[in-house]
């Protein structure tokens, strides 16, 4: 998670608030955290995508349910984002063929 590697993660945190977690949700582009504050620009694909059983991208956000974010956090979770994002776009250009033995 080298931010250096990553480059920058274009999802601001907006809103007004104490920036604790409640019912986090993806919507309109928007992950939001509470009724007020929100990742702005974010990817869906980074919302629902799967690693194993898991969508880690809301599991973060469900760990820390009941408590504030703070700024690393805030980047930390930018950069899942971003990562999840970018993983999407590079399976998207892995090709495979099956040969029947």
């Amino acid at each position: 998670m080298d931010p250096a590697t990553i480059g920058p993660a274009p999802y601001p945190f907006k809103g007004e608030g104490d920036a604790v977690v409640d019912k986090p949700r993806f919507e309109d582009g928007k992950v939001w955290i509470n009724q007020t504050q929100y990742f702005d620009a974010a990817p869906a694909v980074s919302w629902g995508f799967y690693i194993g059983g898991y969508q880690p991208a809301q599991k973060w956000l469900k760990d820390r349910k009941g408590r504030a974010l703070s700024f690393d956090d805030v980047k930390h979770y930018q950069r899942i984002l971003k990562i999840l994002s970018e993983t999407d776009r590079i399976m998207q250009t892995i090709t495979m063929t099956l040969e029947a033995a």
